[in-house]
Parts: C-alpha cells; sequence; structure tokens
C-alpha cells in the first residue's frame, strides 16, 4: 500500500472519493453550525460519517490497486 497511489485523476474511484470526502466535510459544517432539530441534525450525522466511512474505503482501495500503466499522471 503506497500512500503516491491515491492520485489516479482517470480513475471514477479517485473522484468519487474527493466529491464523498467534501460532502462529508459540508454536512459536518451544517451540523456544527445550523441549530437543527435533533432528528435533522442526526441524520445529517449518520450522512456525513457515512459518507467519510465510504471515501476511507475508497482511498485505501486506490492506494492497494496498481495504476494504470498508460496514465502519466501515475508516480509510482
Amino acid at each position: 500500500m503506497k500512500f503516491s497511489r491515491l492520485f489516479q485523476p482517470r480513475k471514477p474511484a479517485f473522484w468519487l472519493m474527493v466529491v464523498l470526502n467534501l460532502l462529508s466535510t459540508a454536512l459536518a459544517w451544517v451540523a456544527r453550525t445550523y441549530d437543527l432539530a435533533p432528528t435533522a441534525a442526526l441524520a445529517v450525522a449518520v450522512l456525513a460519517v457515512a459518507n467519510a466511512v465510504i471515501g476511507l474505503r475508497l482511498m485505501f482501495r486506490l492506494m492497494r490497486e496498481e495504476p494504470d500503466t498508460n496514465d502519466r499522471t501515475a508516480r509510482v
């Protein structure tokens, strides 16, 4: 598992990981900034945690996979 394999912009899993991590950050910001009802706050918090977990799983998957041999952006 190499950290340098994380940056693979030609793979959709990379962009999905980026979007999910940004979304979980935005949801965490909403949960802390606005005074939400307890049910809404719980729903936003659960979605933020679920997005973060899915993003981490994608990150670990990208770090384990070999980059494409024809991908010039990958540096291994």
